[in-house]
């Protein structure tokens, strides 16, 4: 093997190996765990399913937040008083079809598939299903996440109910 060819699946391991333990630890619900996986200027897009590829500058998108939001989010996931996750929803995210689509410069711009199965009190089980797009950074030798989309494939939101959980 060619040492670009190695350095690929080298990179390729170091993603996938960020993108399972992010899973891990959203399913586990280490919400500040996971905030130390992302760029102290991340982004968080969740678009509309009628506009996958919209700009959340002049479309509403399901979510758009930036760092101070998901902080904030995060917070308001782990207090009792949220009622929309407490208590927390069950989830198992499975992730698939990992890629390294596009290295410019400093930013790595990765594409996967997602499973969400999401389970809640009384509820009947929630399947999301979609693809992620992520824009990777490398900071002190490590990689993080400076922008992260997941683009639902449902044709609408109906019967998945709210997204009050990080998908």
């Amino acid at each position: 093997m060619n040492e670009v060819m190695t350095r690929t699946a080298v990179m390729r391991g170091e993603v996938e190996d960020l993108l399972y333990h992010e899973a891990d630890l959203l399913d586990s619900w280490r919400l500040d765990d996971w905030l130390q996986l992302l760029t102290e200027d991340v982004t968080y897009y969740i678009p509309p399913t009628d506009k996958p590829d919209a700009d959340h500058r002049d479309t509403l998108f399901i979510i758009a937040d930036d760092a101070v939001r998901l902080r904030e989010r995060v917070i308001r996931l782990k207090d009792p008083n949220c009622h929309a996750e407490f208590p927390p929803s069950r989830t198992r995210r499975l992730i698939s079809n990992v890629r390294i689509a596009e290295i410019d410069g400093a930013i790595i711009s990765i594409a996967a598939n997602f499973i969400v199965y999401r389970n809640r009190r009384s509820e009947p089980a929630r399947v999301f299903v979609g693809r992620y797009r992520y824009r990777l950074k490398r900071q002190a030798g490590r990689l993080k996440i400076a922008e992260r989309r997941a683009i639902l494939d449902a044709e609408e939101l109906g019967l998945l109910g709210s997204v009050s959980f990080i998908l």
